[in-house]
């Protein structure tokens, strides 16, 4: 009676310590990180071009004079052909001296260039190239070139993150593959930069005859399209 009494206690004392089981906690996720690039390709809806006139003479007021009286007579020209005041700016005017050195004595100031810079900017593209006929057969001498720009840079967005993610997952599923895994769900996602390829450009040539006069005609330029790529960062699961 007394031994059964005492494993009755001892069953007692014993099960009132006993704890439940607790789980293990779940081990870090298994995870795989890719970058995707996807491009998108657009038709540029907007023109840069900047034209301009130098001019030199004895005195800074001849040179002067005679650089506005051009530089009036392109702006003139292009309003004439379309261009709107809001469509042209003027970038730059600088006069230098043009000066003689001489080893042992002070330069000498055989007289002044003056040169005025206009932009011309417009969302006609198909106007670029005769406007830039119109400027050269005005009076301008000399240009920087001319560029073609997307005026949204929005557009195409959708289309290149879609492709971006496209490929970073197809990089992740096939190095689980190659793992001996299979791909889960992405736990993060993020937009890289954006990279663009250098926009189309083409050079002005001006041509002039016999006489230094400048020909009339249209410049042929090409607008082409806009290479945008876009990268996407993910992360997936690994099961």
């Amino acid at each position: 009676m007394k031994r059964f009494l005492f494993a009755t206690m001892l069953l007692a004392a014993t099960a009132g310590f006993a704890q439940p089981v607790q789980p293990l906690p779940p081990g870090p996720m298994e995870t795989v990180t890719v970058s995707g690039i996807g491009r998108a390709t657009v038709t540029p809806d907007r023109f840069t071009f900047s034209v301009g006139v130098q001019t030199v003479a004895a005195t800074v007021d001849d040179a002067v004079s005679e650089n506005n009286r051009k530089v009036a007579a392109v702006i003139a020209a292009l309003k004439k052909a379309g261009a709107q005041d809001k469509d042209i700016q003027t970038s730059q005017f600088a006069i230098y001296p043009q000066q003689d050195y001489q080893q042992g004595k002070l330069p000498r100031i055989l007289g002044y260039q003056v040169s005025n810079n206009i932009n011309v900017r417009s969302e006609k593209v198909g106007d670029a190239g005769r406007l830039l006929g119109v400027a050269v057969a005005a009076g301008v001498n000399h240009s920087s070139g001319i560029n073609f720009e997307v005026s949204d840079p929005s557009r195409g967005r959708d289309q290149g993150l879609r492709a971006a993610y496209d490929d970073a997952r197809a990089k992740a599923a096939l190095l689980a593959q190659a793992a001996g895994r299979t791909l889960g769900r992405a736990v993060t996602i993020s937009e890289g930069v954006r990279h663009e390829q250098p926009r189309p450009e083409a050079m002005m040539r001006t041509m002039a005859t016999a006489e230094g006069r400048v020909a009339s005609a249209d410049v042929p330029v090409e607008s082409g399209t806009q290479e945008v790529g876009y990268l996407v960062t993910a992360t997936f699961e690994l099961r």
